[in-house]
């Protein structure tokens, strides 16, 4: 008799029952193996999803964002370095501080003869209140103008030369009609008129041109 004839029947459902269990094992790993292929699948078709939604930066961008920074860190010293040009150097000559001197005190006349308009046509019995009032806002305008020139020498900016020089060019008429006048009136027409002078002489030195900054061609 053969061995499997000698075989009982539990012995064969016990062998029929362990290949059963390793048939649904080795179909549950295959299962498994299967969604761990599929998780894989998906998150690799994700991250490529994720870098082609992403942004690219092209290559010249970084030089670029370099090239910009470098200009950020020298603006200040380059800006720093124009104003220095802007400036004329070295010390105010005495030239150019007279000029300065001189305008300044010329519109502090003109401003104060202003006043004293304003004065008089307010509490005085001038003629016409009306006329002296106007002739007060003329005095205050024509004071402006020296005292912004002065102000523009004694900083060395180069466009207060022309106000400067306009100024005393007016002020010469002034002068010869105060000393035509006669009178008290021929002492002020003198001193406006050396005063006048005087500035124009020291506005067209050398000295005083270029610590204006005014070339040669500019004066």
């Amino acid at each position: 008799m053969s061995s499997k004839q000698n075989r009982s029947p539990g012995q064969r459902r016990q062998k029929a029952a362990g290949a059963a269990k390793t048939a649904k094992a080795a179909k549950a790993a295959e299962t498994a193996g299967t969604a761990d292929t599929a998780d894989t699948a998906e998150t690799q078709r994700k991250t490529a999803s994720d870098d082609d939604r992403a942004p690219v930066a092209p290559a010249s961008q970084a030089p670029a964002d370099r090239s910009r920074a470098a200009d950020e860190r020298t603006s200040p010293s380059r800006a720093t370095a124009d104003g220095a040009a802007d400036e004329p150097a070295g010390p105010r000559p005495a030239r150019l501080t007279g000029a300065a001197v001189i305008a300044v005190v010329e519109g502090a006349l003109l401003a104060a003869y202003g006043v004293y308009l304003v004065v008089m046509g307010l509490v005085g019995d001038p003629d016409s209140p009306q006329q002296t009032e106007i002739l007060a806002v003329v005095f205050f305008v024509l004071a402006a103008l020296p005292l912004v020139a002065a102000r523009g020498l004694w900083l060395r900016r180069s466009w207060s030369r022309g106000p400067a020089m306009i100024t005393q060019i007016m002020a010469l008429p002034v002068a010869w009609t105060l000393i035509n006048s006669g009178g008290l009136l021929i002492a002020g027409g003198i001193g406006i008129a050396i005063a006048a002078i005087t500035v124009l002489v020291l506005l067209v030195n050398p000295t005083a041109t270029e610590a204006l900054g005014i070339g040669p061609r500019d004066a």
